[in-house]
């Protein structure tokens, strides 16, 4: 039986795949049609975006990623406390941090929805969009002056004066494109609103640079509020949407968004890229594993002469002194690749990713990309100290939370399950319950990890590093676990059910949002 089904779920996939080619294959027939039409009337210098956007995911991960370093880098002395240090840090470079990231994957999110209604570009447009580019880049540097000099108000003046220029190129992006119709997406084309659109969208975009010029503004009266501004240029879209709701649940009349706002609005269920999600996705956690790497490469290399000296021409004696350091890499580079594993099989049964499901992917990655911390504090410290103790538990929080905001994801995408998750996870499906137990696993472990390093405090470094390996072995038999468990649930709560067909059961199956409800 176990086999039949995994047969149906690999055939499922491969119909899958095959759907994905006869789309590519007709991708490439109405790209030849719309370039052969582009030449016909003279705007044979358009390109498809796909290679642009595809470098634009590659270097926006990368910036939203490195503005880790300057906290993973922050030295913290043995001998003093990691309490205070952490309570400096909290205050000043973690936040700043997690806000930086979300700013930047907000730039990031707004990107993908211009070049979801900008479907071809020219010369000019790839200029502009690397010029986009090059202030994304600098903005980890304002970030450093920010986390170093958080009472001086240059660097939040230079952050906020990039996010301006970056979203008055945008803006003149979209004047550019409606300027230029064949550049936008068939829908908008052949609609009769297009003015109501590049309004609508222009509006949007407009709203990021006004708040970041108030912000840079009040950097000089008081800097704590210019923060403020910048957490709502993050916020705001949530909160205008949440009041809505409340108000049209109080008036009793449910908005309908108009059809020419489905493309560019900030409605939780306006639907993203998922490609271009996974993309993104996939560079934070390839250059966060290979963030892990640095530091190994430029502090755990002996110098020659102490080899010569200290450990009489042994390498392999000098090396040892390494060995906490290269167990906390390897155990980092595994929980990073395991995140990873689990947030491909998610994607791999999510059919359309939502703007909500893309917040909450955004909370995860802010998590992951804070690993390289987690990884420099593990090593840091004497064994058995106090510090080592606090270090080992920050790293189960962000753990923790890394693996909580997966499973968040999923559960936000079973409200909608129709519309944004194959039918083989969906509640009662055959791969429900596995699909539970696999995002469940790392925020289940690390809170136990958390609790026992508070009650064994002696053993702390121990137990946190047997997490690290026993759960890659926990996901190796995490199906037989689950088909046990679910074999036992059903022998307690369901003994002698009477046998229905397949069809009657997915006929009485009730979606999740009417199980909740």
């Amino acid at each position: 039986m176990a086999e039949k089904e995994e047969n149906e779920i690999i055939e499922h996939h491969v119909s899958e795949e095959m759907e994905k080619k006869r789309s590519r294959t007709r991708d490439s027939h109405s790209f030849l049609e719309s370039a052969t039409i582009s030449e016909k009337e003279g705007h044979s210098s358009t390109q498809s975006s796909h290679r642009l956007l595809a470098y634009s995911d590659a270097l926006i991960s990368i910036i939203a990623t490195i503005m880790i370093l300057p906290v993973a880098h922050t030295k913290i002395e043995p001998d003093q406390e990691l309490q205070e240090s952490l309570q400096q840090l909290l205050t000043t470079k973690i936040a700043v941090y997690l806000m930086t990231f979300l700013i930047v994957t907000v730039a990031w999110a707004a990107h993908i929805r211009l070049f979801q209604v900008i479907e071809r570009i020219d010369d000019f447009l790839a200029l502009l969009n690397l010029a986009c580019m090059m202030l994304i880049t600098f903005l980890p540097y304002t970030f450093s002056l920010m986390a170093t000099f958080p009472e001086v108000p240059l660097g939040i003046l230079l952050f906020c004066a990039c996010a301006i220029v970056i979203g008055l190129i945008q803006a003149v992006i979209v004047i550019y494109g409606f300027g230029h119709p064949y550049l936008l997406n068939d829908h908008i084309q052949i609609s009769e609103n297009q003015t109501f659109y590049k309004r609508h969208i222009l509006k949007i975009i407009l709203r990021v640079p006004a708040f970041c010029f108030f912000a840079g503004i009040f950097s000089f009266i008081f800097f704590p509020l210019s923060y403020v501004l910048l957490a709502l240029v993050i916020f705001l879209p949530y909160i205008t949407q949440s009041l809505k709701w409340c108000g049209n649940k109080v008036v009793g009349r449910q908005e309908e968004l108009p059809e020419s706002m489905l493309l560019y609005s900030y409605h939780p269920s306006e639907p993203l890229s998922k490609e271009r999600v996974e993309a993104f996705t996939d560079g934070v956690y390839a250059i966060v594993a290979t963030l892990l790497i640095l530091d190994i490469c430029e502090d755990n290399v002996p110098d020659r002469n102490e080899v010569k000296e200290k450990y009489q021409g042994s390498l392999i004696a000098a090396l040892s002194e390494f060995g906490p350091e290269f167990l906390a890499y390897f155990g980092s580079f595994v929980t990073v690749g395991l995140l990873w594993f689990v947030h491909h099989s998610l994607f791999l049964h999510v059919t359309k990713a939502t703007r909500f499901m893309g917040l909450l992917n955004t909370f995860s990655l802010a998590c992951v990309g804070g690993l390289p911390l987690a990884y420099q504090l593990t090593h840091e410290f004497t064994k058995n100290s106090r510090n080592e103790l606090e270090a080992i538990q920050i790293s189960c929080v962000i753990i923790f939370f890394a693996g909580i905001f997966q499973l968040a994801i999923w559960v936000t995408a079973l409200f909608n399950e129709r519309e944004t998750l194959h039918p083989y996870v969906r509640y009662g499906g055959r791969e429900h319950a596995f699909m539970f137990a696999k995002l469940a696993l790392y925020p289940s472990v690390t809170l136990t990890t958390f609790f026992l390093t508070c009650i064994l405090s002696k053993f702390s470094a121990q137990i946190f590093h047997l997490m690290q390996i026993v759960v890659p072995f926990a996901f190796l038999a995490l199906r037989v676990l689950v088909s046990v468990a679910l074999s036992l649930l059903k022998l307690v709560f369901r003994p002698a059910k009477p046998m229905h067909s397949a069809f009657e059961e997915d006929e009485s199956r009730l979606p999740f949002n009417d199980v909740v409800s």
